[in-house]
């Protein structure tokens, strides 16, 4: 059953607000962002920051930012691209998904290729199901990185662990990117965490408190762990004090291996939560 949609604001923002089977989900067209994602038992599932900034050409923290087409500080771009600080054009309701577009143009300019980004958002009684796809629609080829940088509510950070990482080597970018492997069962959250696991494959579950959260991502081949901590979090403008102990991200993203597009390909990656 497709979801259904009606227009509201934001912060005044300009957003829509997604209904299906006594879910609802809240999408900014600036950066195609999900911002809410309220399933049917009630409990929202997202973190947005209570001062998080809705001003034409900043990032706002929380929610689902799209990352494309630069993870991080990995080129010569603003860190983790454009896709989340433009608008996105709202290209209606698929049979079980509503769908943003956001396509080259003068705003983006300073990575001069010609692409469409279409994120398509489905929504159930208790499940989430978000895909970014990107498509060449230039005359050469071009390589890109890309994450949707997932912000989960959580009761407590402290009491948080991942499960299903356990195997999987990661990149350590809190410690000048060094190279380990995860021995552990569950990833615990202590202090600033920050960490791309390499070729995940098995399903993760999110642990908060007495909640479980399933997370599932098809097509992207990593997954990156984050939060600041106490003491990198009193740094960052946008986060009130103690917020950091309200939110685990849990990303799923292209960056090890940038994904290379030629002339008229497509890629596509998604993740699920329920």
């Amino acid at each position: 059953m497709p979801p259904t949609h009606e227009s509201t604001d934001h912060r005044g923002t300009p957003c829509l607000r997604l209904r299906n089977e006594g879910a609802t989900a809240l999408v900014a067209l600036h950066g195609a962002q999900l911002l809410s994602w309220i399933p049917a038992d009630g409990r929202e599932r997202l973190f947005l920051g209570e001062r998080a900034q809705f001003t034409p050409g900043s990032a706002i923290r929380g929610g689902v930012p799209v990352v494309f087409p630069q993870f991080g500080e990995r080129g010569n771009l603003r860190k983790h691209g454009f896709a989340r600080l433009l608008d996105w054009t709202f290209e209606g309701v698929t049979d079980d998904a509503a769908i943003f577009e956001l396509r080259d143009g003068p705003d983006t300019a300073q990575w001069p290729h010609a692409f469409a980004c279409r994120l398509s958002i489905g929504l159930a009684a208790a499940r989430l199901a978000v895909a970014l796809e990107v498509e060449n629609r230039g005359a050469v080829p071009f390589d890109f990185t890309a994450a949707l940088h997932t912000y989960l509510r959580v009761d407590d950070i402290a009491q948080v662990s991942l499960e299903g990482l356990q195997g999987c080597d990661y990149e350590d970018s809190a410690n000048g990117g060094t190279l380990h492997r995860q021995h552990e069962h569950a990833v615990a959250f202590d202090g600033e965490i920050d960490r791309i696991y390499n070729d995940v494959v098995a399903p993760l579950i999110l642990v908060d408190g007495g909640h479980r959260l399933d997370i599932k991502h098809d097509g992207f081949g990593d997954t990156i762990v984050w939060n600041p901590g106490a003491h990198l979090a009193a740094r960052i403008g946008d986060l009130a004090p103690g917020e950091h102990a309200r939110f685990a991200c849990v990303e799923a993203g292209q960056v090890l291996a940038p994904v290379l597009l030629a002339p008229g390909e497509r890629w596509r990656g998604s993740q699920a939560l329920g």
